[in-house]
């Protein structure tokens, strides 16, 4: 059996847009370098029949260089019309690299559906109401998209939400003779659908603590992962990328790193004695220096562990603590119950401790009053009253 090596995913381009553009990049499954370029409309590709990155980035530079030269060159030739196949790849060689790594996996996953549906060579500014509406039935139907599958309207609003993104972005930037790529965002102003009733489940507190009893028994980087997800608040694909050099046992504070956040948001957060005696606790169990997992993989200590290792462990203590399976009850819920707990805080405060941006989002999706708060809310009215 032959080994499987890593996909290389660079690339490099040089010239510019409409003019002499050329673009180098690995083939998937030879190595080899390959050269690609447009002549007369047609996108053009040939091999460099080797693996060396700076000959390759050289040659792209010397054939960019020899567009312009020829005689005939496109030099002198308009630029070529924006496709959106043309416009897909700007953008995804320029504004989906600064996203973090989920939303770079949708870009190009959502990428490779809308030119699939709409047409490589379709005209951005050709598209319509009657295109947004026909992709909004055929997705609900499931006859657009990856999985083949009918998906909901919250899936729908993300997918047209990046499509907005790359017009919205066109329609702002430039090429290099100051021209604008698309006047206009044809699609400007129309609705995306809303899932009328999204589930959203707050984790109770009982079955947090029938969780906490048998933590032990799926492993002690569960027991830790669900202790921090419960007093910090936070996500946890933040909390499993966490490092001891993240952890101030002196000041009792954690620091959330950017690149982990959903927002991009770097800051630290006081940590509560129960957190730092579970993170004690797990201090001792793998070795390692300060830049060591929190939440080490455990076959390869040296890494975190992954987003499948988590879900299991969620799924192994809900069998153990004999909780029945609930739709959207998981490590999000634990989120949404640290919002409503603190929801007698100010909000800004809350927004601090749970590492959110916008007081909206905690408002709109994360707190929700329970039947006690609601009685005594009640309560504290009559008093005032009486």
């Amino acid at each position: 059996m032959m080994a499987r090596t890593k996909r290389d995913r660079r690339a490099y381009s040089a010239g510019e847009w409409g003019r002499n553009r050329v673009r180098v990049f690995p083939d998937p499954k030879t190595g080899l370098f390959q050269v690609e370029w447009r002549e007369n409309g047609r996108r053009l590709t040939r091999s460099l029949k080797h693996r060396d990155w700076r000959r390759a980035k050289r040659q792209a530079d010397q054939f960019a260089a020899g567009f312009i030269d020829a005689p005939g060159g496109k030099a002198e030739a308009e630029p070529e019309p924006l496709t959106l196949e043309r416009l897909f790849d700007i953008y995804g060689e320029e504004v989906t690299p600064t996203k973090a790594k989920t939303s770079r996996l949708h870009d190009r996953t959502a990428t490779k559906m809308f030119l699939g549906f709409l047409g490589r060579q379709r005209r951005p500014e050709t598209l319509s109401q009657r295109d947004w509406d026909r992709f909004i039935r055929e997705r609900v139907a499931g006859r657009v998209g990856p999985s083949g599958n009918p998906v909901s309207n919250r899936m729908i609003e993300r997918d047209l939400k990046f499509l907005l993104a790359v017009l919205n972005w066109a329609a702002k930037s430039r090429d290099e003779h100051g021209r604008l790529l698309l006047k206009a965002n044809p699609l400007r102003g129309l609705r995306t659908p809303r899932q009328k009733n999204p589930t959203r489940i707050v984790l109770a507190e009982e079955e947090y603590q029938a969780l906490l009893d048998v933590s032990r028994q799926v492993g002690w980087r569960f027991r830790v992962a669900l202790v921090l997800a419960h007093e910090t608040g936070h996500r946890i694909g933040a909390i499993r990328k966490l490092r001891w050099s993240d952890i101030d046992f002196e000041r009792g504070t954690i620091r959330w790193r950017a690149e982990h956040e959903k927002t991009g948001y770097e800051h630290r957060t006081p940590a509560t004695a129960e957190a730092l005696a579970a993170l004690e606790e797990s201090r001792g169990k793998e070795l390692g220096g300060a830049d060591a997992p929190v939440l080490p993989a455990p076959r390869n200590p040296s890494k975190c562990a992954n987003s499948e290792r988590t879900h299991l462990w969620w799924k192994k203590a809900e069998r153990l603590a004999g909780l029945e399976p609930k739709p959207g009850r998981g490590w999000h819920s634990l989120r949404r119950k640290f919002a409503s707990d603190l929801m007698d805080q100010p909000l800004k405060v809350l927004c601090e401790l749970g590492g959110w941006r916008e007081t909206k989002t905690v408002l709109q999706c994360y707190q929700r009053a329970d039947e006690a708060q609601l009685r005594n809310a009640l309560e504290n009215r009559r008093r005032v009253h009486g």
